[in-house]
C-alpha cells in the first residue's frame, strides 16, 4: 500500500505545501504592512517599559494623614502618619544598619508615623522613618516595629527630608 493511502487510513494529515513560484505583490505588501505595524507596537511597548523606572520617583505618592490612631507594640499612640509607596526593606530596631532586624517591609504602600536620624543611607540621607513591618523578624514581642532608611521610602522627587509636617519620634 502506498504511504499516502496508509497515512490517510490512519488519520494522519499531510503537511500543507507552500505554493511555488513568485509571491504576488499584493501579498508581499500586506506582509510588509503587518511587519511595520508589529515593529511600531514593539517600539511603543518597549519604550513605555523602559521609561517607567526613570519616572517612578516622580510619580511616587505620599500623603500626610491626620486624625488617625496607630498604636505600636510598646504603647505609643500616633495620630498622624505619612502614607507612602515604599521598596521592600529590612526594618531595624534602631536607626543603625548594625541593629537587629525586627521585620521586613514587603508590601507597598506603608505608613510612617514619625522619623528619627541615624547613619546615612546609600543616598546620603540621615533620616529614618518609623513603621511596622509586614513580616515580623527577630524580637517578636515588638511585632515588627522599627525604622527604615529614607531610601526605602518612595518620596516624590524634590521632597525635603524629613517629610514636612511629620513629627520626630519622641524617644529618639
Amino acid at each position: 500500500m502506498p504511504t499516502e493511502q496508509r497515512d490517510q487510513r490512519r488519520g494522519a494529515r499531510r503537511p500543507a505545501r507552500t505554493p511555488r513560484g513568485p509571491v504576488p505583490s499584493a501579498l508581499r505588501a500586506a506582509w510588509r504592512r503587518t511587519a511595520a505595524v508589529a515593529a511600531g507596537l514593539a517600539v511603543l511597548v518597549l519604550g513605555a517599559g523602559l521609561g517607567a523606572p526613570a519616572h517612578a520617583a516622580e510619580r511616587a505618592t505620599c500623603e500626610l494623614r491626620e486624625g488617625i490612631e496607630l498604636r505600636d507594640a510598646i504603647g505609643n499612640v500616633f495620630t498622624k502618619a505619612l502614607y507612602c509607596d515604599n521598596l521592600p526593606s529590612d526594618v531595624y530596631a534602631r536607626a543603625d544598619f548594625a541593629s537587629p532586624v525586627t521585620g521586613w517591609l514587603k508590601l507597598s504602600p506603608s505608613w510612617f508615623p514619625c522619623y528619627t536620624t541615624g547613619p546615612a543611607d546609600t543616598q546620603g540621607s540621615k533620616t529614618w522613618y518609623y513603621t511596622q513591618g509586614d513580616q515580623v523578624g527577630s524580637m517578636p514581642k515588638i511585632k515588627g516595629w522599627g525604622v527604615v532608611p529614607t531610601e526605602a521610602v518612595r518620596l516624590p522627587a524634590g521632597t525635603a527630608q524629613p517629610f514636612p509636617g511629620l513629627p520626630r519620634c519622641p524617644w529618639f
